[in-house]
């Protein structure tokens, strides 16, 4: 996967303007200046295919960037203080709609926290709510050159009782300066475009067999459904989607 490849497509400030998926979508999540920008920027190697503002907030739109096969989703920072409680309803609003659009085809969630500090309240919302929605998500741990040896496994070991689930989650501490993270982070971002590549040639071959499976029902034995099932590379057990899978 070529990184440097890499195009901004365009961006969305209202719900009802995103038209539905046409392939995976991965989407980065996190605090107003958490970084989310750098953190695109330093994965697909440009300076400044995704904007980055001095001025918290200064995002409120979500942005798409096609990458190969799957698109990356840039969504609005929240938990900014200096804004009025009607534009902070509108991000969450845009950002709520868009995790629970059931016309997305999202495979992964990434979700920043600033490695130097606890998590916030909105930061644990978030994580709550992408478990409780049975999204998949893994969590990026920003400015990690900001903390020494010590510093880090302090705060590794309060994430743990901080976050729930933290020990079974994926975590990847990320730094701009050191690029610490981006690496592993690129090796993610291409599983996930090979898994979904892999799910829409199984899946479609899966329909070519239900459709012969649906024409030959009532003329044909149906001790040639397993050799069917062999054909498309699916087990005896059968395939299981995932539910954000349509």
């Amino acid at each position: 996967m070529n990184f440097s490849k890499a195009e901004f497509l365009t961006s969305f400030g209202k719900l009802s303007q995103m038209p539905p998926s046409d392939r995976g979508e991965i989407c980065f999540s996190g605090r107003s200046n958490v970084g989310k920008s750098t953190l695109i920027n330093k994965l697909l190697n440009r300076k400044s295919i995704a904007r980055v503002s001095s001025v918290p907030g200064k995002t409120v739109t979500i942005n798409f960037f096609t990458l190969d096969n799957i698109y990356l989703v840039d969504l609005p920072g929240y938990g900014y203080a200096k804004v009025s409680k009607g534009e902070k309803r509108g991000w969450s609003n845009l950002i709520g709609g868009y995790l629970e659009d059931d016309r997305r085809d999202l495979e992964l969630v990434i979700q920043l926290i600033d490695m130097r500090h606890a998590p916030s309240r909105d930061d644990l919302q978030m994580i709550n709510f992408l478990i409780e929605r049975e999204l998949p998500f893994i969590i990026v741990l920003t400015k990690a050159d900001k903390l020494n040896k010590r510093e880090r496994e302090e705060r590794m070991a309060a994430f743990a009782e901080e976050i729930p689930y933290f020990e079974d989650i994926t975590c990847v501490p990320f730094s701009a300066v050191t690029l610490e993270g981006v690496e592993q982070l690129r090796g993610i971002i291409e599983e996930v475009s090979e898994d979904y590549a892999d799910f829409l040639e199984n899946g479609a071959l899966l329909d070519d067999a239900d459709d012969i499976d649906g024409k030959e029902e009532d003329t044909s034995d149906t001790s040639e459904e397993p050799a069917q099932q062999e054909n498309t590379g699916i087990d005896a057990a059968g395939y299981l989607i995932p539910k954000n899978r349509k």
